[in-house]
């Protein structure tokens, strides 16, 4: 089933989706790391586990998906880092292109969130990315 689950997610327009169980918790189309910041400021108190769906899981995604207490991952495109974050807090991951790190849009360097993430644990990248997102807002 989860199979299936991850080929409608890659055919999507969605670039995250959480399930609990079988039943589709949380969609998002958004950018970047807003739709899991969404995820656990609307759901975050809850401690079901849930598996995750995700375009792209670098280190940020994968601290994220430790904050939202995930046992599975499913993405197309996963760094390194990720991984051994992934792996650090017993998550199952299913990324079908590991790439070193997650690069900048232009192609220049690391993604400045994969850069943010290093060295953080989840939690605390967590609060620094809840005081950016309030910082902008």
């Amino acid at each position: 089933m989860p199979t299936d689950l991850f080929k409608d997610f890659l055919t999507s327009e969605d670039t995250l989706r959480i399930y609990t169980g079988d039943m589709l918790a949380f969609a998002s189309k958004k950018d970047r790391l807003l739709p899991l910041m969404e995820y656990l400021a609307t759901y975050g108190a809850i401690c079901q586990t849930v598996t995750i769906y995700d375009k792209i899981m670098g280190n940020a995604a994968a601290l994220l998906a430790v904050k939202a207490n995930a046992r599975e991952v499913y993405s197309p495109l996963g760094s390194k880092l990720a991984i051994q974050t992934l792996e650090k807090h017993n998550i199952k991951h299913h990324i079908s292109e590991v790439v070193p790190y997650i690069m900048r849009d232009d192609g220049k360097g690391m993604c400045p969130m994969e850069e943010l993430s290093l060295g953080k644990e989840p939690e605390e990248f967590y609060k620094v990315m809840k005081a950016r997102i309030a910082k902008s807002s």
